[in-house]
């Protein structure tokens, strides 16, 4: 991680996201015990699919306060490297994704 994202990090609230895994956590361990319990297997799936759904909107969150944090001081900053490090990071997450 660069000095940019560290102060980041650092500096961040991450209360609202962390709340949000937590709530997550509880729903995947609800369907743990559904599996156990034998549920309707469309329960189930309806369950994993509404934590995937949660599950990318914390990642929306946390590639967009990249973004506008780290991402943006690097293109701010003096610093050719750390501009190109941060574009070939971001482009290498998005290719993983594609």
């Amino acid at each position: 991680m660069s000095e940019i994202c560290e102060l980041h990090t650092i500096a961040a609230d991450h209360t609202a996201l962390l709340g949000r895994l937590k709530r997550i956590e509880g729903q995947v361990r609800g369907v743990a015990g559904m599996i156990e319990n034998d549920r309707y297997c469309i329960d189930i799936l309806t369950q994993i699919s509404a934590i995937k759904s949660a599950l990318t909107a914390v990642e929306r969150e946390v590639l967009k306060s990249h973004a506008d944090h780290c991402v943006a001081a690097a293109i701010e900053s003096s610093d050719p490297v750390e501009r190109r490090n941060k574009t070939t990071e971001l482009v290498e997450l998005l290719l993983k994704r594609g």
